[in-house]
């Protein structure tokens, strides 16, 4: 795997560094709790492409590749960015794929005239649980049932810590656009994206938290010598810095298998995640302990890092839950 960016996917990385360097400051993110969505950095995200972007040029999109997309997740993930760039980037993708029964929606979606969501986690009657974005959403779409739907209804927005617009949804207004087999197929591509980007925000998150605390370590003085020569601070961050740039690694392995590796996509995506989650989870732990008082409080920064990337990755569920997707990707599910 090269891991050298071409000309374009460096323009690519820089030019939403820098929309999430000027739109997505600390500031303006503890202004969009405790909802978690900032209508104007979405807006500003719209006029980019971010939606249009992940969708083929035959559907009329932009057609950008997976490892494109897991490129951008990363300083998605280092601005603990208000916007579900990733669930509706997933969304757009998986309309495309249903054929023209979803195109309507999808151009909605792409023109940003609706914002469309993803559900990781499959349902079944007429209510979801713990929907991305789901708070602030015209229309999830999901698998319920053996059938991926479109769904929109009353939601209950989710109280949280993450700061994130997460709701469970009870539905009544159901449009079906796949079923059986297709159906099946179709959402395990779906979650096999989800969380091959979310792997490269949680490692972008974990990589910006390390950078914290080693700024925070050189800055702070203790018995006369900074707190960051002092072994007990060093080799624990030192060991999160290795993780991370582990994670991304991984991340950015499980997206090129889209293309390079189709029969392991499922088993490295959720890899990926699994590793990636418990990379932020540690990584952003140890950084808000170095900043001791501090980074417990709320006008601290890192704070914001260690709740946001628990709530990422609990969307979907524990590690363990990857885990055994890992499993079943590699040796097949166990009956019953």
């Amino acid at each position: 795997m090269d891991l050298n960016l071409a000309d374009e996917q460096r323009q690519l990385v820089d030019s939403f560094a820098a929309i999430y360097a000027r739109e997505s400051t600390s500031e303006r993110v503890r202004a969009a709790e405790p909802s978690g969505f900032d209508p104007k950095l979405w807006r500003a995200l719209l006029e980019t492409g971010v939606v249009e972007m992940a969708v083929a040029e035959a559907a009329g999109g932009w057609g950008a590749a997976e490892i494109d997309l897991a490129l951008i997740a990363e300083p998605f993930g280092r601005a603990v960015a208000s916007a579900p760039v990733i669930e509706s980037q997933v969304a757009a993708r998986l309309l495309a794929a249903c054929g023209d029964v979803g195109s309507e929606l999808l151009g909605q979606a792409m023109r940003g005239d609706k914002l469309v969501t993803f559900a990781p986690r499959a349902g079944a009657g007429d209510s979801l649980r713990l929907v991305p974005a789901g708070a602030v959403a015209d229309a999830v779409l999901a698998f319920v049932d053996e059938r991926v739907v479109a769904v929109s209804g009353n939601c209950q927005p989710v109280q949280n810590l993450g700061s994130l617009p997460l709701a469970d949804i009870t539905f009544d207004d159901v449009k079906i656009l796949a079923e059986g087999p297709d159906a099946g197929r179709l959402f395990t591509a779906a979650v096999d994206l989800w969380l091959t980007l979310t792997a490269a925000a949680l490692a972008g998150a974990a990589k910006k938290a390390v950078e914290m605390g080693v700024e925070y370590a050189k800055q702070r003085h203790a018995f006369g010598s900074a707190i960051g020569s002092f072994q007990a601070v060093s080799h624990p961050l030192a060991d999160s810095a290795t993780a991370a740039d582990g994670a991304r690694l991984l991340a950015l392995k499980a997206a090129c298998a889209f293309a390079d590796e189709p029969d392991r996509v499922s088993e490295l995506a959720a890899m990926a995640f699994a590793f990636a989650y418990e990379t932020a989870r540690d990584a952003t732990n140890r950084s808000l302990h170095i900043h001791g008082g501090y980074g417990f409080g709320m006008e601290g920064d890192i704070q914001l890092y260690y709740r946001r990337t628990r709530g990422w990755a609990m969307v979907y569920g524990e590690p363990s839950v990857a885990l055994d997707r890992v499993a079943d990707a590699r040796y097949g599910a166990v009956a019953g």
